[in-house]
């Protein structure tokens, strides 16, 4: 097994940190305080062609693979998770359901203007009583003089209400389906609604604890209407296209862990090194050097997981395992060095100010979103052979 980077991945890597040090982080306080995209910094991104990183030339993209947005977010991650999610989101999975279920219609329609960064697209899977349990989705959508006609709500939508938000995926009930035992389930679909469409409301942002950059609405949408051609793939598949966006969206999301994790070990060395207590530098008191050396094999393992999930991923091998593998180490690892670096701070430690303040607040979400810890649990003991660890679908 190797994870030795090619000279093109190193030259992005440095190129998205360099990036990352000189442009987000000095912004990163303020828009954190003011809870608002930054919408020049993202402009940047898209000039930089990160928006675009793992889609083919032909749609606007760079040619490139899921590894390298990896790369790009958790070098992100390492001063803003609020910016590594908005491109993770954004591009695993707000267009990444276009570009592996669309039709070419739809890919040449949709796909330029997200790999451009000048728009940003959304996935709508979570409801009140639904996300990973299917059978709680209410969204409705029934075809009628060739529209689509839904109804329903979504909640905790990433990049859904921006003033450069462009498309939503979601998914819908569209009807009932046989399983093979005779009895009936829901019928779930992806439909794709542009932004700004008749019906669609935009609820106002949710006030949370940490990625307060991050844009993040509930959606109601009330006799809404689109085309019946913005069906997203096949009827009747939505919701395992979407599982499929969410395993790779795994990967991203444990590389953004992985950056949180990063940052919280960089500035704990630092501080460690310049502050002084009874005449020496706290990194010398061997309680603080252990700590900064469980924070280092954190990073490490975490590292060395989503790089596995990510080759797995980009070579067209099963990952599911690895990828919930990477999720779950990736997320507990930003938390607990969130935690750590705060402790070595002391009272600086939770001052907003304090990159590792912000961690602190971000981190909790990464083992809730995209999957939470029990989630990963219940795939992982799955994947071991423990089939009774899977919730039912009804």
């Amino acid at each position: 097994m190797s994870h030795d980077l090619t000279p093109e991945q190193r030259k992005l890597r440095d190129e998205v940190r360099d990036f990352a040090d000189h442009v987000v982080a000095p912004a990163a306080y303020e828009y954190d305080t003011k809870r608002e995209l930054p919408y020049a910094i993202l402009a940047q991104m898209g000039e930089m062609g990160l928006f675009g990183l793992p889609f083919p030339t032909e749609y606007g993209g760079q040619g490139r693979d899921m590894f390298d947005l990896c790369l790009a977010v958790e070098e992100l991650a390492r001063v803003d998770q609020s910016i590594g999610v908005t491109l993770e989101a954004g591009v695993g999975l707000g267009a990444m359901p276009v570009y592996r279920f669309g039709t070419e219609a739809q890919k040449e329609e949709w796909l330029p203007t997200l790999a451009s960064g000048r728009g940003l697209a959304a996935f709508g899977l979570t409801e009140a009583d639904a996300g990973s349990d299917a059978a709680g989705t209410r969204t409705t959508a029934r075809l009628e003089d060739g529209e689509w006609v839904i109804d329903g709500s979504k909640q905790f939508i990433t990049n859904s209400g921006s003033r450069i938000t462009r498309l939503l995926t979601i998914t819908a009930v569209t009807g009932e389906r046989t399983r093979d035992d005779g009895t009936t389930a829901k019928e779930l679909s992806a439909i794709l609604v542009p932004a700004g469409t008749p019906g669609l409301t935009v609820l106002p942002a949710y006030d949370k604890v940490g990625w307060h950059t991050s844009d993040t609405h509930p959606l109601r949408f009330e006799n809404l209407r689109v085309p019946e051609s913005n069906l997203l793939g096949r009827r009747g598949r939505g919701f395992a296209q979407f599982i499929e966006v969410l395993d790779e969206g795994r990967v991203a999301i444990a590389a953004l862990c992985t950056g949180a994790a990063q940052g919280c070990l960089e500035e704990a060395m630092r501080y460690a090194r310049s502050r002084n207590v009874f005449g020496h530098p706290i990194g010398e008191n061997q309680h603080i050097a252990f700590k900064l050396a469980r924070m280092e094999a954190r990073v490490h393992a975490a590292r060395l997981a989503w790089y596995e999930a990510a080759r797995l991923l980009v070579a067209g091998q099963p990952f599911k395992l690895e990828a919930s593998l990477a999720k779950l180490l990736g997320s507990e690892a930003a938390m607990d060095n969130a935690r750590d670096a705060t402790q070595i701070f002391g009272g600086y430690g939770v001052l907003n100010e304090n990159p590792v303040a912000r961690h602190y607040r971000d981190a909790k979400i990464l083992e809730i979103g995209e999957g939470t810890t029990e989630v990963q649990l219940m795939v992982i003991a799955r994947e071991l052979g423990f089939a009774g660890s899977a919730v039912s679908t009804r």
